[in-house]
């Protein structure tokens, strides 16, 4: 099955702010992470996720600061903030409504 790009650009900003839920990262690694967790029903690539981090970031869903990692590189860490939690938490339950809606129209198992 072909992912609809609709459906996954509808659902970046969710994602995103989910990955940081579970632990703040840098921006590679949080592509890594939702392409990992995607198993392969996409593949995000930095031109992706990097804009939609900086938009985060000016909204203050999200907070970034600067750090040295282990290689000496420095890399710019981004955090869920309280409103990111609050905004992660009113999509997810948005995007719940959604899915159990087409599933009953659709005539599948909860219709």
């Amino acid at each position: 099955m072909q992912p609809n790009k609709e459906l996954i650009g509808a659902s970046t900003r969710l994602l995103i702010l989910a990955a940081l839920a579970r632990e703040a990262s840098y921006g590679y690694a949080v592509i890594k992470s939702i392409n990992d967790e995607a198993d392969g029903l996409f593949v995000w690539q930095e031109g992706t996720v990097y804009p939609i981090l900086h938009k985060l970031e000016k909204e203050k869903l999200v907070r970034a600061q600067w750090q040295q990692a282990d290689t000496g590189r420095r890399r710019k860490y981004y955090y869920i903030t309280a409103e990111g939690r609050d905004a992660l938490a009113d999509g997810a339950e948005q995007w719940n409504g959604f899915h159990e809606m087409i599933t009953s129209m659709a005539g599948g198992p909860n219709g």
